[in-house]
């Protein structure tokens, strides 16, 4: 009797370090749409809100997360920027370790000082960048957003069609995955996480 007890106990033990190793050493995959392979990410050089510029190929080493918006936009991009305060506060102190991006689509109201007290009132940690048209067009383009002003009452009354989703760019330099509006905020952090532990 006490045999079988001993050979249950090695079932046991050989059953867990199977299951262990199929759970853990299996290839995390990535949540959002991954680019396979992944492409050097587009370089640009924008006026950050605040004051200064951000260069992006400057950054080397840090993970970045992109989106394009304008600040009066009245529904994706606050909502948006709703969801970049959320992972953030999700990520902890991880987050300082992330660049998170707000790129204008409407250089014509968005000029550096306009985002910054936008941005102040989601997290002052998202990175506003502006520029003038022809600066921010080839960003666009690079990056295959779709961007189309739409007349309203007055010249400055108007608004602005454009891409929502988010482009990630891992710690070499290259963007890896995108994301569509709605993603969760838990998908997000959890490949955030994972491309920040890549070597």
């Amino acid at each position: 009797m006490k045999r079988n007890w001993v050979w249950l106990g090695v079932f046991v033990v050989v059953g867990l370090i199977a299951v262990w190793s199929v759970v853990f050493t299996r290839p995390y995959t990535l949540r959002g749409s991954e680019l396979s392979p992944a492409m050097p990410a587009p370089d640009f050089d924008l006026a950050r809100a605040g004051g200064g510029r951000y260069q992006l190929s400057a950054q080397a080493g840090r993970p970045a997360v992109i989106f394009f918006g304008f600040t009066n936009c009245p529904d994706v991009c606050p909502t948006t920027m709703g969801e970049f305060k959320q992972v953030r506060t999700d990520l902890k102190s991880l987050a300082d370790d992330v660049d998170f991006l707000f790129i204008t689509v409407d250089p014509q109201r968005d000029t550096a000082d306009r985002m910054a007290t936008y941005l102040k009132g989601f997290d002052a940690g998202v990175i506003g960048l502006t520029g003038n048209e022809n600066e921010l067009a080839s960003v666009w383009k690079a990056y295959g957003v779709f961007r189309q002003v739409v007349p309203g009452s007055s010249a400055d009354n108007y608004s602005v069609d454009h891409t929502s989703r988010l482009y990630v760019i891992d710690k070499k330099g290259d963007l890896r995955v995108t994301y569509p509006f709605g993603t969760s905020v838990d998908d997000i952090s959890a490949d955030l996480r994972y491309l920040l532990r890549e070597k």
